[in-house]
């Protein structure tokens, strides 16, 4: 290894760098048209299709679309934070992490703006989706401090995931991996009270449900915006959440120095 990659970066350079890369990889999400249609376009019409064609079945009173919104934008978040997988294995496969690290600054940088660059693009997107949401007839009665409370969860549960996200990134071996491997998070909504009550499904899958990080954050959601019963739900959502933010952060560093060749 040469000298210059031991190089000790001044705490004025970390932050330099990480706007840099927070720069890099917002100007490429944006550029990547495609996936943000896709983080848009699915949840969409997955909404149109769970409040015009189910809807009429699960809930007949007509308020289904109040009560499914709040997991569509978990959708939405975990449909937008899956790209940051191929994101970051793209990078950690295409030479450029040993060009920066031939540089006194810190490269997991790097991480940090696909981080912030994913959090940027899945929050544009859920603005969108609540936006046609509104459109399909969701009516909230939440006031201005119910709504930066849920947002706030929301905040959380994209970084939750994002993080997650990066982390198969880097232990994947290639970008084709790493959109196999994150593909399976996205199941997770499924098994939530995203679309149905928990205790509609057979017992064990209600314990499943029950039990996952994604059914606290929709019971959250859904609570501060609609006004159902949170009870200790608000707490459980924020506690995975910051669960997962740790766990993914040290994974993160963990398989980069790793995969980097630091030791």
């Amino acid at each position: 290894m040469n000298d210059l990659s031991r190089l000790t970066p001044s705490p004025a350079s970390f932050f330099a760098a990480n706007a840099v890369f927070i720069g890099r990889s917002v100007r490429l999400s944006l550029r990547n048209v495609e996936a943000l249609l896709m983080a848009v376009m699915l949840p969409v019409m997955l909404m149109l299709l769970f409040t015009y064609v189910f809807g009429g079945a699960l809930d007949p009173s007509g308020n289904y679309v109040n009560y499914v919104v709040p997991g569509i934008i978990l959708l939405c978040a975990g449909f937008g934070s899956s790209s940051t997988a191929v994101d970051v294995s793209v990078d950690m496969t295409n030479g450029i992490i040993d060009r920066f690290r031939t540089m006194p600054i810190h490269s997991m940088g790097v991480i940090t703006g696909h981080v912030a660059a994913s959090l940027t693009r899945n929050l544009l997107a859920t603005a969108v989706v609540i936006g046609v949401a509104f459109l399909v007839g969701f009516r909230p009665n939440a006031g201005p401090a119910e709504w930066l409370a849920a947002l706030g969860i929301i905040v959380l549960f994209i970084l939750a995931f994002t993080w997650l996200y990066a982390a198969i990134g880097l232990v994947a071996s290639s970008p084709s991996a790493a959109s196999g491997y994150g593909f399976a998070l996205l199941f997770l909504p499924y098994l939530s009270s995203a679309f149905v009550r928990t205790e509609t499904m057979p017992g064990w899958l209600q314990d499943v449900a029950n039990h996952q990080p994604i059914t606290p954050v929709i019971e959250t959601i859904r609570g501060l915006l609609t006004g159902t019963p949170i009870g200790n739900q608000a707490w459980l959502a924020v506690g995975w959440c910051a669960l997962l933010i740790l766990v993914a952060i040290a994974w993160c560093g963990i398989s980069f120095r790793r995969k980097a060749g630091r030791r």
